[in-house]
């Protein structure tokens, strides 16, 4: 029997968390705040943490920080809805958490039994997961731009602008690009548990000039991909943005699906756009690769698409991306030496239908390799 350790203040969450966990055949401890954590995690071994944010005494990025220390343990984060929020959210991906759920309703609620399917899913995921190296180390070995050729120092970047924005004075004109929507091809990325800080090892090492725009389906929440987005952004070189309407595509993107919708390519009077759509019903991940990849290839012949399959459970993807790789389309797969959970490129990597199969600290140079 899995063990799992409830933390959280709220004596009716620890009440209602334990309760379904129990239900779902978890063998259920509880603590009320970070210290108690820290120390039922080393006393008691639990197989994986479920970990609110906002606690007194000791706050659950604090704990989680502690935990990762003293002994590496699959932590899920429990997540108010706010913005607020979701910033802790993504700091606790980037420390070492495995995933997070949002807590219904706001702080304290009685609406537990709306996320019980997904809390199950997530613990039994983040029960198998693998646990990367320490984030610090992640951050150290993530070189920040691209060397110029036969140099070991990082290139200048050019400043993010848009379309319309001044270069700096006395600035090189850039090479002449498509123009949006008129692309050479596009790099399709499916990711679930695991994807945020998975992603910071890949996105970041794109430079600014990347010639394809990159569409990321991250399964994810509405209320979460925003800030995301903006948290990606803040790392890249690309300029990485949230799709909420219809963007026509432009090489050196990154467009991130919108949590509760599904990202499509679509083409309006011959110009690529990205779009979201309302979720697809009867189908169980959102926003779906399987949906991303199909859209693109109604547009743009196999060769022109480059997808990339990283962590995750379930197979979101896989039948899309092997018909892509039938067709002549280059895919990649994360390797299990890197990804959280193997579930999704596992099932691209068994139907022989991956091109490469790498770790995810090496995608980004082989997309360059590839795309020059």
């Amino acid at each position: 029997m899995k063990r799992v350790l409830v933390v959280d203040d709220s004596a009716l969450m620890r009440k209602l968390l334990g309760g379904v966990l129990t239900e779902g055949g978890y063998d259920v401890r509880t603590a009320r705040n970070g210290t108690e954590a820290v120390e039922e995690v080393v006393r008691w071994t639990p197989d994986v943490v479920t970990l609110d944010i906002n606690m007194p005494e000791m706050d659950g990025l604090t704990a989680l920080s502690l935990i990762m220390a003293a002994r590496p343990t699959p932590v899920v984060m429990v997540s108010s809805l706010t913005e607020r929020g979701a910033l802790a959210t993504f700091e606790a991906l980037a420390l070492g958490a495995v995933d997070f759920i949002p807590k219904p309703g706001g702080t304290i609620s009685l609406h537990v039994n709306d996320i019980r399917a997904l809390l199950l899913d997530k613990l039994a995921s983040a029960a198998r997961a693998r646990l990367g190296p320490r984030p610090a180390a992640r951050a150290a070995a993530k070189p920040v731009a691209p060397t110029r050729p036969g140099s070991t120092t990082p290139a200048p970047q050019p400043a993010k602008a848009g379309p319309a924005g001044p270069l700096p004075r006395g600035s090189a004109m850039p090479a002449a690009s498509p123009r949006a929507g008129q692309v050479p091809g596009l790099v399709l990325v499916g990711v679930s548990t695991g994807g945020p800080r998975t992603l910071e090892d890949i996105l970041p090492r794109l430079p600014a000039n990347f010639p394809w725009p990159v569409l990321v389906a991250q399964h994810m929440p509405a209320n979460f991909t925003d800030t995301f987005a903006r948290r990606m952004d803040s790392l890249c070189a690309l300029n990485v943005v949230e799709v909420n309407a219809p963007m026509a595509l432009s090489p050196g993107h990154v467009y991130i699906g919108r949590g509760g919708t599904d990202l499509t390519v679509t083409d309006r009077v011959g110009v690529l756009h990205a779009a979201p759509r309302p979720e697809t019903p009867g189908v169980l991940w959102h926003p779906s690769v399987e949906i991303l990849v199909d859209s693109a290839m109604q547009h743009l012949p196999a060769h022109k698409l480059v997808g990339v399959m990283l962590t995750g459970m379930g197979n979101d993807g896989a039948i899309a991306m092997a018909r892509l790789h039938a067709q002549g389309g280059r895919t990649i797969a994360e390797s299990a030496d890197t990804a959280v959970v193997f579930g999704m490129p596992q099932e691209l990597i068994e139907r022989r239908a991956a091109t490469l199969v790498l770790p995810c600290t090496s995608i980004a140079s082989q997309l360059r390799l590839w795309l020059p």
